[in-house]
């Protein structure tokens, strides 16, 4: 399994659109993404990472990842225009 954990920082004054439609992307994916465990976005509280929004993400194995990635531009097409640029990406490996 590969697990990746992903943060993003909203626009000023963008963070409540961005909820409403990560409501509706989070449950896409998973549906229509074969092999993805789970695609759960968190807000963080904290005056410091107030508009930052970090994804965990699971998937089978590493075909299921790279067939995320590939789908990523369509996936986030709505989400993209409400974020500042740049994106922090850990991808992780359970400890077993």
């Amino acid at each position: 399994m590969v697990t990746l954990i992903a943060s993003v920082k909203v626009k000023e004054g963008k963070m409540e659109e961005a909820i409403e439609i990560l409501k509706e992307i989070a449950p896409k994916v998973i549906e229509n993404e074969p092999g993805t465990l789970e695609y759960i976005p968190h807000t963080v509280k904290g005056a410091k990472e107030k508009r930052t929004i970090i994804f965990y993400e699971k998937y089978a194995d590493d075909k299921a990842l790279k067939s995320h990635m590939a789908g990523l531009g369509k996936t986030m097409a709505k989400l993209t225009p409400l974020l500042e640029p740049g994106l922090d990406i850990k991808t992780c490996f359970e400890i077993e």
